[in-house]
């Protein structure tokens, strides 16, 4: 198991930016993929961005492509959303969790517990 703590979150205008942080705890981070979940009020968790275990393979949801982009630092066991253009639509608790793979969309599932979150707003 890994414990994973999120950061980052907060309020921000159309077309801002932001950056999300995850810290994660256990020696399974550096081996793992991971990934970044969103949920917004009143609907399912969604899978947002992926990256596997050496960070040089991402993905990313059609919604975000282009004004997201995850990184990975595995001497830090840390996770990065780097999130450009935000929309109203973005408005939603960011959360990471490792998945099994980011090949697939078998593969978006979290492995872990889930965190509490960071809370992003996005006002139009």
């Amino acid at each position: 198991q890994v414990q994973l703590v999120e950061s980052g979150g907060g309020l921000v205008q159309t077309g801002g930016s932001l950056r999300l942080s995850c810290a994660a705890s256990g020696r399974t981070f550096t081996i793992a993929a991971m990934g970044w979940f969103r949920q917004a009020p009143g609907k399912e968790r969604e899978f947002v961005a992926g990256i596997n275990w050496t960070g040089f393979r991402v993905y990313y949801a059609d919604s975000v492509k282009g004004r997201f982009t995850i990184s990975r630092d595995n001497a830090k066991s840390t996770m990065a959303l780097q999130m450009n253009s935000l929309r109203p639509e973005d408005t939603a608790v960011y959360y990471c969790n490792r998945i099994p793979r980011i090949d697939t969309p078998q593969g978006f599932q979290a492995l872990d517990a889930w965190g509490q979150g960071t809370l992003v707003t996005v006002s139009s």
